[in-house]
């Protein structure tokens, strides 16, 4: 989990570049403290958005990794014993909402129920937590934003967000850059030449292109960069893209052959 501050200038801030307005979206949903929820597909930039945006508007950032054994007390936080005392221990949503942070819930439908109920008081005009296991009732410090994301073309029917919860949020959409800003964004991550990396995205469309069909979830922009690096660092072009954009793909021995073909007809 990441707690790192961040300068209220913006000058550490990691290299984002917008594809429309969810820059402003963002900071008009800090400005007046509202909940905001970011759809889209893995990989496509919303954990680095955040971490971008954490550190233009100057706030602490505490990034959750959700999970399926990511319970309410993992993020509020429990008694542990301590050199003989037993002590309670704030979890990352209880340090952001004292301290006027931002919390993001990276994933959240991955977590279990009881997480989701946990939000719902901080997600409404009353911006408390109530904690049980201590009786205390914080309301959110000036500055605390709860964010998270989820990738609705992944999950399946038994989970995701209700509509209970999914009304109590601003969403914004994200989808994979468009071709000339996705070149852009792996030349300033790594600094590969424009006709590589052009290379790459025209295969990363051809192989979401066959999303749905031979592969669940088409190449991320993550893993563009990934190849871009190793290719950037002397590894062969081939092996570079097994390594980083076919492998991660798919274990099936037969659609990884099919996908090496079809970098061999892309790359030449």
């Amino acid at each position: 989990m990441d707690g790192s501050p961040m300068n209220r200038n913006g000058a550490d801030a990691p290299f984002y570049l917008p594809e429309g307005d969810e820059c402003e979206m963002f900071e008009q949903a800090f400005a007046h403290t509202l909940p905001l929820l970011l759809k889209g597909p893995t990989g496509c930039g919303k954990t680095r958005f955040v971490a971008h945006m954490a550190a233009r508007l100057g706030r602490r950032l505490y990034t959750v990794a959700c999970h399926d054994d990511l319970t309410a007390a993992d993020l509020v936080g429990r008694y542990l014993l301590k050199g003989g005392e037993t002590v309670w221990v704030d979890g990352p949503l209880t340090r952001a909402v004292r301290e006027g942070a931002i919390c993001y819930l990276d994933e959240v439908v991955e977590a279990r129920k009881d997480v989701t109920v946990v939000l719902h008081p901080l997600t409404d005009d009353r911006r408390i937590l109530p904690i049980d296991r201590t009786g205390e009732e914080l309301e959110a410090a000036p500055g605390f934003m709860l964010v998270a994301s989820y990738n609705p073309g992944y999950q399946n029917i038994l989970k995701t967000l209700k509509p209970s919860t999914r009304q109590r949020f601003l969403s914004i959409e994200f989808d994979f850059p468009a071709p000339e800003r996705e070149i852009e964004v792996i030349r300033a991550e790594t600094g590969l030449s424009e006709d590589r990396a052009r290379m790459l995205v025209r295969l990363a469309a051809k192989l979401r292109d066959l999303k749905g069909q031979d592969l669940e979830e088409g190449v991320s922009t993550r893993l563009l960069i990934y190849a871009a690096t190793l290719i950037q660092s002397g590894m062969a072009v081939e092996r570079a893209i097994l390594a980083a954009m076919i492998e991660p793909l798919t274990d099936d021995e037969d659609v990884k052959r099919g996908l090496l073909d079809l970098v061999t007809a892309v790359i030449g």
